[in-house]
């Protein structure tokens, strides 16, 4: 029923599905950033910020480059920061629609 490329997408919007992933992907659209970087900046703990990147490579949206002992983290397509940002405009409607009715129920009401 479903073409393997339904099921592909479907897999990279759930890769996409998880808030601390979205915020890191939100950190890697300025540029690439390592574990301990993200860890700093999201105040999450390592294991957690270690377990969505993990998740994010595994679907082929961040890349990674090792300097040392050092992983760092990178968008992999940056049409992802575009997506994001596309994102960020729909909901953006979507607030103001919401708001809108809000608006028109509350002159209703009265």
């Amino acid at each position: 029923m479903y073409q393997p490329l339904h099921q592909f997408k479907a897999e990279f919007f759930k890769a996409l599905g998880h808030p601390l992933r979205l915020v890191i992907l939100e950190q890697l659209v300025t540029g690439e950033k390592s574990v301990t970087d993200l860890q700093a900046a999201l105040g999450v703990d390592q294991s957690s910020v270690s377990q969505q990147l993990a998740i994010l490579r595994t679907r082929n949206i961040v890349d990674t480059r090792k300097d040392g002992t050092t992983v760092f983290y990178r968008l992999r397509d940056p049409l992802i920061a575009e997506l994001l940002e596309l994102a960020r405009s729909i909901f953006n409607n979507h607030l103001i629609d919401t708001q809108a009715m809000l608006q028109q129920l509350a002159t209703t009401d009265t």
